[in-house]
């Protein structure tokens, strides 16, 4: 029991110092004004996402508002760190009645459970605690998607309000950098310039926040960490996957970011089953590493036997790890558009006609498409030109679209024929509107 209770003390400095330390509590995200409005809500409060994207950071801001602003004793908050390998021999029963007995918490309960994902059974636990109204306010964090389906979600269906954390946006680089961002139009020339300068950086090194306030020398080293530790922590560990082909594969699609694929392509390419790259390619997703984007058709069948396209949770992740660094420019900020619409949480795909041209998002709402969506490096470039205006008016006739987007590096120009709008707009200026 005194062990126990000194690994909780390790991770619960405020029941000694009465609050969370800087270091802890990290820089305010977009995030955490959205969590605290959701604090008393009796739900449990769940965070997912790809390890190292900040969810515990987030967890830490949580705890210094609540002793700060809301006047919380410390001792009425535990937080359960469930990666800390001396806890793995509790129940969580156990750990919460030793915290109980010997802190002696009056009052409400704040109770954060952080990777929820390597203690079995705790969802029952949960919702054992949740319908006896016990008065404890839940947490939860975990770096698996799947805790947004099967058993959790057949048990806390109804009890939770769940949140998707990514790595930084864009938009929070830019405001962690001290460059404020009223209209966009109205921007100096030199802030434009610094804006763009971090674009450049974020394309190549991503918004894993770690990463984004870490010396450089370290950077490249710290993002094969993070590879690492997701593909063995989150996807071998928990699935039983062969390591080196798991890593191979993860490898070759964050290179081959943007491009279509099929299984049975990846079948060719490395000889697995097609039972095994599916099953891998579900891992990859559900620990937030990739994500399939399929071709928009009304039928679901359709949608699912087309080639799909895979992209990357991160740019810096994928450059650390990619077979060899592509300068293609124009799958790297098609990335970020994905991950950014992503963010938005919009319902995407990519579209092509039996012409084979190709639009690489349209923007689903309801039962209709609401925008395309075209990313183009270098749209001065005739050639190139051409391909991108041609299919994007056919997606418009196609979808009866007024109005269609192709984002560009740094061009920015409107196109207007028969009634239809194109506008060419930057990269940057579409991701901080």
């Amino acid at each position: 029991m005194n062990e126990l209770l000194r690994i909780l003390s390790e991770w619960n400095l405020w029941w000694e110092t009465g609050k969370v330390s800087p270091e802890l509590a990290g820089k305010k995200r977009q995030y955490t004004a959205e969590l605290v409005s959701l604090v008393e809500a009796r739900e449990v409060k769940v965070l997912t996402g790809v390890r190292r994207s900040g969810k515990s950071t987030l967890f830490y801001q949580l705890i210094e508002w609540l002793l700060k602003e809301k006047r919380v004793a410390p001792r009425q908050i535990l937080l359960v760190n469930f990666e800390d390998e001396g806890l793995t021999h509790f129940a969580l029963d156990e750990i919460f009645n030793a915290y109980q007995t010997h802190l002696l918490p009056e009052g409400k309960i704040y109770l954060f459970l952080d990777e929820v994902q390597e203690k079995a059974g705790w969802e029952r636990w949960v919702r054992k605690q949740y319908d006896l109204r016990h008065t404890i306010n839940f947490f939860a964090t975990g770096s698996s998607a799947s805790l947004l389906g099967g058993e959790y979600a057949t048990l806390l269906t109804g009890r939770n309000l769940t949140s998707t954390i990514y790595p930084l946006s864009f938009n929070e680089l830019v405001s962690f950098s001290g460059i404020q961002v009223g209209d966009i139009r109205l921007i100096s020339q030199d802030t434009r310039n610094r804006i763009l300068g971090l674009l450049i950086e974020f394309m190549r090194e991503g918004g894993f926040p770690e990463i984004v306030f870490h010396k450089q020398n370290m950077k490249r080293r710290l993002l094969n960490q993070y590879f690492h530790d997701i593909i063995y922590k989150d996807i071998v560990n928990r699935h039983g996957c062969h390591p080196a082909r798991i890593r191979d594969l993860a490898s070759y699609l964050m290179t081959n970011i943007s491009a279509l694929t099929t299984l049975r392509a990846l079948r060719g390419t490395f000889g697995y089953g097609l039972n095994v790259i599916g099953e891998y390619l579900g891992y990859l997703e559900d620990a937030f590493l990739v994500f399939q984007l399929y071709l928009f058709d009304y039928s679901m069948k359709k949608q699912l036997v087309n080639p799909r396209k895979v992209y990357g949770i991160d740019n810096g992740l994928r450059n650390a790890v990619a077979f060899k660094f592509s300068q293609d420019m124009g799958r790297l900020m098609e990335n970020v558009v994905f991950m950014e619409l992503k963010r938005r949480s919009r319902d995407i795909y990519y579209w092509k006609d039996k012409r084979g041209r190709e639009v690489d998002f349209v923007v689903r709402k309801g039962l209709k498409i609401e925008s395309a969506i075209q990313v183009c490096s270098d749209p001065e470039d005739k050639k190139t030109n051409k391909r991108e205006m041609t299919a994007l008016e056919a997606a418009m006739r196609e979808f009866d679209l007024k109005e269609a987007v192709i984002i560009t590096l740094n061009v920015k120009s409107e196109f207007k024929e028969q009634g239809r709008t194109i506008t060419f707009i930057p990269l940057y200026e579409w991701l901080l509107s």
